[in-house]
């Protein structure tokens, strides 16, 4: 196993992806074969990690996926890499009730494989009092080891000798820090950061944060922090196929498909055919299957609902051969989609599933599922693990048993009824599949 840094924070909004961002450009650009990784389920900042250090990045997620499929997609990371640096999210220690490592919290991941922590503090608003904040998620789990911190937002020099002060007395080391400044941040939108493919300037962006990595951020100490447990790999245990030609929708509207999906389905010798909805592409027919990650396709409705050779295609595909849509992607097989100004677009019509975004609601959350029906994700009463996030509302009457794509549950076990829909050879959920099988 690589060695491997964890960075981390006691909450959100602390600025984990700044650094990390800022500290994978500085390391490549230094010659190193620097890997990402994202804890838990965001679809987003792995395409980041990929801008900044020029491979792909995984998700590492210790409740949705098991410990045979965890360590193989952590073997993905680590594949001749000379530092995987990992991303938590939310706080280090946030997750579910759930056994002992299988919470969906950072510090599973960092324990599991040995990855020192690296603590990114907003020091905003406080000065010795954030030292309190560090000795706690110090002393919190005994399983990891914070190697030292980063402060961030530091309003002035006067500032960060206070702070410095307060961490100098429980001994916990300073490893950088990064002055407040507006123009770090990078732009966002409901479900997070603008996608990486469609920020402005975006070499440029992460050129400045390897600059401010460099004049801000003690690197050698860092490189010098970084540690990592051997463990077994299991390549067998990343997700299986759907069909051996896959036709997958790529574009600005199609584009969270998990990476470690695709690894594993071409491990399996799989081939991943991108086609382009917003071009008004179709899938090809030579292929299986066809699968609609999600995506935003709430901002190019229009253009979807016009696109007549992708829509007819579409049609036309699934008449004789599977098609799968998860979140955006089953939106876009539904019979209409509702954008934020009441606008109401026609979509494929495949599935008795209509949509809005007019009145915006959150839904957040692991998804446990048995599927309702045997389909390309499994027979019936397969267990599949997934997450769900997003705010759209659904117009249409929930599915009745026979027309449901699969029962959920949270991560309580908590029963959330039927969701999903299925007609035919067309299946489509709101939730994003992460693992298959039993864990």
């Amino acid at each position: 196993m690589s060695p491997g840094l964890l960075v981390a924070a006691p909450r959100s909004s602390s600025g984990k992806t700044t650094v990390t961002l800022a500290l994978m450009r500085a390391l490549a650009r230094r010659g190193l074969r620097v890997r990402g990784a994202k804890c838990g389920p965001d679809y987003i900042d792995p395409a980041f990690h990929q801008a900044a250090t020029g491979h792909p990045s995984v998700n590492l997620d210790s409740f949705a996926m098991g410990p045979g499929l965890l360590d193989a997609v952590a073997g993905l990371a680590a594949h001749e890499a000379d530092l995987v640096v990992a991303e938590g999210s939310m706080g280090l220690f946030d997750g579910v009730r759930a056994g002992a490592g299988r919470t969906g919290a950072n510090a599973d991941i960092a324990a599991r494989y040995g990855w020192p922590v690296i603590l990114v503090l907003d020091v905003s608003g406080a000065a010795q009092s954030v030292a309190a904040v560090a000795l706690g998620c110090a002393h919190y789990d005994p399983r990891i080891t914070i190697a030292g911190v980063v402060l961030n937002k530091v309003a002035s020099a006067r500032h960060r000798r206070l702070v410095e002060a307060g961490l100098a007395r429980v001994g916990i080391p300073v490893l950088g820090a990064l002055m407040r400044d507006a123009g770090l941040v990078l732009p966002e939108r409901h479900l997070g950061l603008v996608q990486a493919r469609e920020t402005a300037d975006l070499d440029a962006r992460l050129d400045r944060l390897g600059d401010l990595a460099e004049q801000g951020l003690d690197l050698d100490a860092i490189l010098a922090a970084a540690a990592g447990a051997a463990v077994p790999s299991s390549p067998g245990a990343l997700p299986r196929p759907p069909g051996q030609r896959i036709a997958v929708a790529s574009d600005a509207a199609f584009s969270f498909l998990y990476p470690h999906q695709a690894a594993g389905w071409r491990a399996m010798g799989a081939e991943l055919v991108p086609f382009s909805p917003l071009a008004d592409a179709a899938p090809q027919a030579g292929c299986d299957v066809c699968w609609l990650p999600g995506g935003y396709p709430e901002l190019h409705a229009g253009r979807i609902a016009a696109a007549r050779t992708f829509l007819d295609g579409l049609r036309a595909f699934a008449s004789s051969k599977p098609v799968h849509g998860e979140c955006g992607g089953y939106m876009v097989l539904g019979e209409s989609l509702e954008d934020a100004a009441g606008v109401v677009h026609p979509m494929a019509n495949l599935l008795p599933v209509a949509t809005s975004y007019r009145v915006r609601r959150l839904h957040l959350g692991y998804r446990v599922a048995r599927l309702c029906a045997d389909g390309v994700l499994g027979a019936t009463g397969a267990r599949l693990v997934g997450h769900e996030f997003h705010y759209a509302s659904e117009l249409t009457p929930p599915p009745g048993t026979a027309e449901a794509f699969a029962r959920i549950a949270d991560a309580e076990a908590v029963d959330l009824g039927l969701a999903g829909h299925r007609r035919g050879r067309v299946t489509g959920t709101f939730f994003h599949v992460i693992a298959v099988g039993d864990a």
